[in-house]
């Protein structure tokens, strides 16, 4: 075996984490649900560490560690606001911002070419915050005598991070294009 593929193949146990996360949070199992997503975002960790510390980075990493980021995060808050555990508006905005990045990254490589992009500082941020924030509301859900105020911060911090980075996203690659559309129309 391949030591460099270690990365790739922890993203995609976090993709195949997915399914049976949101099965047992549809299913009222939240200690479970608790235990099976820390293992998915302790492996977005490693996965990240393992790369760049061992310069295991590969083009299908960078492709597949945003992807399973995406899916689980998705498919977590889709079923947190369908449960009614967070309010739908904030699954919406979370959602939201996952879609405009695909789509806006989808439509730069289509008129731009690829799309080389690389995670910001906020965008970082913002993912770990949402991470924080799953697990504290599967937390109180599966410990219900525990405090609300975390659940609140953190969501506020989710909003506001979630639409910084979405902002920041599209400033960047808004930038991008016009300096290739400059490039592209300059004399040679």
């Amino acid at each position: 075996m391949n030591f460099a593929t270690v990365p790739n193949l922890i993203c995609l146990l976090r993709i195949a984490l997915a399914v049976p996360i949101v099965w047992l949070l549809a299913n009222d199992r939240y200690q479970a649900t608790l235990i099976l997503f820390a293992i998915a975002a302790l492996s977005d960790a490693l996965d990240g560490y393992l790369a760049k510390t061992f310069d295991w980075a590969s083009d299908i990493g960078k492709v597949l560690d945003p992807v399973a980021d995406k899916l689980l995060l998705v498919s977590v808050f889709i079923t947190l606001a369908w449960l009614g555990l967070v309010p739908m508006w904030l699954a919406a905005v979370a959602v939201t911002r996952d879609l405009v990045i695909g789509i806006g990254a989808w439509t730069y490589q289509q008129l731009f070419g690829p799309v080389d992009g690389h995670p910001t500082l906020v965008s970082k941020f913002n993912t770990l915050v949402q991470i924080l924030f799953v697990i504290a509301v599967v937390g109180r859900a599966a410990y219900p005598g525990t405090p609300q105020w975390p659940i609140i911060a953190l969501g506020g911090l989710v909003f506001v991070t979630t639409v910084v980075s979405g902002l920041d996203y599209v400033a960047t690659y808004v930038r991008k294009a016009i300096a290739v559309s400059r490039a592209r129309r300059a004399p040679a």
